[in-house]
Protein backbone atom coordinates (compact mmCIF):
# COMPACT_ATOMS: atom_id res chain seq x y z
CA UNK A 1 0.00 0.00 0.00
CA UNK A 2 1.48 3.04 -1.01
CA UNK A 3 0.91 6.21 2.17
CA UNK A 4 -0.69 8.27 -0.58
CA UNK A 5 -3.63 5.44 -0.76
CA UNK A 6 -3.54 5.21 3.05
CA UNK A 7 -3.82 8.68 3.46
CA UNK A 8 -6.95 9.30 1.10
CA UNK A 9 -8.44 5.93 2.39
CA UNK A 10 -8.06 7.68 6.15
CA UNK A 11 -9.11 10.38 5.39
CA UNK A 12 -12.17 9.53 3.09
CA UNK A 13 -13.28 7.44 6.10
CA UNK A 14 -12.91 10.48 8.58
CA UNK A 15 -14.63 12.62 6.19
CA UNK A 16 -17.83 10.75 6.64
CA UNK A 17 -17.14 10.34 10.01
CA UNK A 18 -17.57 13.60 10.79
CA UNK A 19 -20.41 14.37 8.31
CA UNK A 20 -22.54 12.28 10.12
CA UNK A 21 -21.08 13.63 13.47
CA UNK A 22 -22.51 17.30 12.35
CA UNK A 23 -25.39 15.69 11.04
CA UNK A 24 -26.26 13.78 14.12
CA UNK A 25 -26.03 17.19 16.40
CA UNK A 26 -28.12 18.97 13.99
CA UNK A 27 -30.80 16.14 14.79
CA UNK A 28 -30.09 16.52 18.55
CA UNK A 29 -30.60 20.56 18.14
CA UNK A 30 -33.61 19.89 16.66
CA UNK A 31 -35.21 17.88 19.73
CA UNK A 32 -36.81 18.33 22.83
CA UNK A 33 -35.03 16.55 26.21
CA UNK A 34 -37.90 14.24 26.05
CA UNK A 35 -37.94 13.53 22.57
CA UNK A 36 -34.49 11.81 23.42
CA UNK A 37 -35.41 8.49 24.74
CA UNK A 38 -38.94 8.31 23.10
CA UNK A 39 -39.51 5.01 21.24
CA UNK A 40 -41.17 4.72 17.80
CA UNK A 41 -42.36 1.36 19.57
CA UNK A 42 -41.57 -1.46 21.83
CA UNK A 43 -39.18 -2.95 18.79
CA UNK A 44 -37.61 0.13 18.38
CA UNK A 45 -34.60 1.50 20.39
CA UNK A 46 -34.57 5.72 21.42
CA UNK A 47 -32.16 8.24 20.12
CA UNK A 48 -30.65 8.08 23.25
CA UNK A 49 -30.15 4.14 22.60
CA UNK A 50 -28.55 4.72 19.24
CA UNK A 51 -26.27 6.88 20.54
CA UNK A 52 -25.16 4.55 23.34
CA UNK A 53 -25.08 2.06 20.93
CA UNK A 54 -22.92 4.42 18.56
CA UNK A 55 -20.58 5.08 21.20
CA UNK A 56 -19.86 1.15 22.14
CA UNK A 57 -19.74 0.02 18.87
CA UNK A 58 -17.50 2.71 17.98
CA UNK A 59 -15.09 2.16 21.04
CA UNK A 60 -15.02 -1.77 20.46
CA UNK A 61 -14.15 -1.74 16.81
CA UNK A 62 -12.13 1.65 16.27
CA UNK A 63 -10.70 2.30 20.19
CA UNK A 64 -10.78 -0.88 21.17
CA UNK A 65 -9.58 -3.40 18.57
CA UNK A 66 -7.77 -0.89 16.43
CA UNK A 67 -5.92 0.75 19.56
CA UNK A 68 -5.24 -2.49 20.94
CA UNK A 69 -6.77 -1.84 24.46
CA UNK A 70 -9.25 -3.95 26.82
CA UNK A 71 -12.73 -4.31 25.35
CA UNK A 72 -15.46 -2.94 28.32
CA UNK A 73 -18.26 -3.19 26.08
CA UNK A 74 -21.44 -4.01 27.43
CA UNK A 75 -23.76 -4.29 24.38
CA UNK A 76 -26.71 -4.77 25.59
CA UNK A 77 -26.52 -2.02 28.53
CA UNK A 78 -27.05 0.44 25.41
CA UNK A 79 -30.50 -0.78 24.29
CA UNK A 80 -31.93 -1.83 27.76
CA UNK A 81 -31.26 2.56 28.67
CA UNK A 82 -33.95 4.18 29.31
CA UNK A 83 -32.29 7.45 30.82
CA UNK A 84 -29.54 8.32 32.62
CA UNK A 85 -28.41 10.93 29.76
CA UNK A 86 -29.51 14.02 28.78
CA UNK A 87 -29.23 15.37 25.05
CA UNK A 88 -26.30 17.30 25.39
CA UNK A 89 -24.60 14.80 27.79
CA UNK A 90 -25.07 12.47 25.00
CA UNK A 91 -24.03 14.50 21.93
CA UNK A 92 -20.96 14.75 24.61
CA UNK A 93 -20.07 11.41 24.88
CA UNK A 94 -20.24 10.63 20.79
CA UNK A 95 -17.89 13.61 20.21
CA UNK A 96 -16.15 12.10 22.76
CA UNK A 97 -15.79 8.63 21.46
CA UNK A 98 -15.91 9.67 18.05
CA UNK A 99 -12.49 11.87 18.81
CA UNK A 100 -10.62 9.45 20.15
CA UNK A 101 -11.72 6.56 17.22
CA UNK A 102 -10.41 9.13 14.75
CA UNK A 103 -7.14 9.92 16.60
CA UNK A 104 -6.69 6.03 16.60
CA UNK A 105 -7.34 5.42 13.33
CA UNK A 106 -5.02 8.80 11.57
CA UNK A 107 -2.90 6.73 13.66
CA UNK A 108 -2.74 3.72 12.78
CA UNK A 109 0.05 1.99 11.26
CA UNK A 110 -0.28 0.09 7.93
CA UNK A 111 0.67 -3.32 10.14
CA UNK A 112 -2.33 -2.65 12.26
CA UNK A 113 -4.36 -1.88 8.66
CA UNK A 114 -4.16 -5.02 7.88
CA UNK A 115 -3.46 -7.64 10.56
CA UNK A 116 -6.63 -9.61 11.17
CA UNK A 117 -8.24 -9.73 14.55
CA UNK A 118 -11.87 -10.79 15.65
CA UNK A 119 -14.22 -8.17 16.87
CA UNK A 120 -17.48 -9.40 18.50
CA UNK A 121 -17.43 -12.64 16.36
CA UNK A 122 -16.37 -11.51 13.52
CA UNK A 123 -12.64 -11.51 11.50
CA UNK A 124 -11.64 -8.58 9.88
CA UNK A 125 -8.72 -6.32 9.05
CA UNK A 126 -7.92 -2.97 10.61
CA UNK A 127 -9.30 -1.75 7.23
CA UNK A 128 -12.09 -3.83 7.78
CA UNK A 129 -12.70 -2.39 10.70
CA UNK A 130 -12.56 1.21 9.58
CA UNK A 131 -14.71 0.59 6.38
CA UNK A 132 -17.28 -1.17 9.32
CA UNK A 133 -16.88 1.94 11.63
CA UNK A 134 -17.57 4.15 8.88
CA UNK A 135 -20.72 2.24 7.44
CA UNK A 136 -22.37 1.70 10.79
CA UNK A 137 -22.21 5.12 11.71
CA UNK A 138 -23.59 6.59 8.55
CA UNK A 139 -26.43 3.46 9.03
CA UNK A 140 -27.35 4.49 12.16
CA UNK A 141 -27.54 8.35 11.36
CA UNK A 142 -30.08 7.55 9.04
CA UNK A 143 -32.34 6.00 11.12
CA UNK A 144 -31.31 9.33 13.75
CA UNK A 145 -31.95 11.90 10.96
CA UNK A 146 -35.57 9.32 10.33
CA UNK A 147 -36.72 9.35 13.38
CA UNK A 148 -36.05 13.28 13.90
CA UNK A 149 -38.25 14.51 10.75
CA UNK A 150 -41.08 11.96 12.29
CA UNK A 151 -40.76 13.83 15.42
CA UNK A 152 -40.49 17.34 13.83
CA UNK A 153 -42.66 16.85 10.53
CA UNK A 154 -39.57 19.16 8.66
CA UNK A 155 -36.75 19.02 6.54
CA UNK A 156 -33.75 19.38 8.30
CA UNK A 157 -31.43 21.41 5.49
CA UNK A 158 -28.77 19.02 4.73
CA UNK A 159 -27.80 20.25 1.78
CA UNK A 160 -29.32 23.56 1.69
CA UNK A 161 -27.95 25.63 -0.94
CA UNK A 162 -26.48 22.79 -3.07
CA UNK A 163 -27.85 21.80 -6.32
CA UNK A 164 -27.95 17.87 -6.30
CA UNK A 165 -28.73 17.56 -9.86
CA UNK A 166 -26.09 18.48 -11.38
CA UNK A 167 -24.65 16.39 -13.42
CA UNK A 168 -21.38 14.30 -13.15
CA UNK A 169 -18.52 15.89 -15.57
CA UNK A 170 -17.63 13.69 -18.69
CA UNK A 171 -14.61 11.90 -18.74
CA UNK A 172 -11.31 13.65 -20.62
Amino acid sequence: MTEEFIKEFIDQSLYRIDENTKRIEKCFDELEEIETWKRPNESSNSLGNIILHLCGNIRQYAISSLGNIEDIRERDKEFSANDGYSKSELIKKLITTVEEAKNTIQNISVHELLRKRQVQGFTYSGIGIIIHVTEHYSYHTGQIIFWTKVLKNRDLGFYTGIDLNVKNESPD
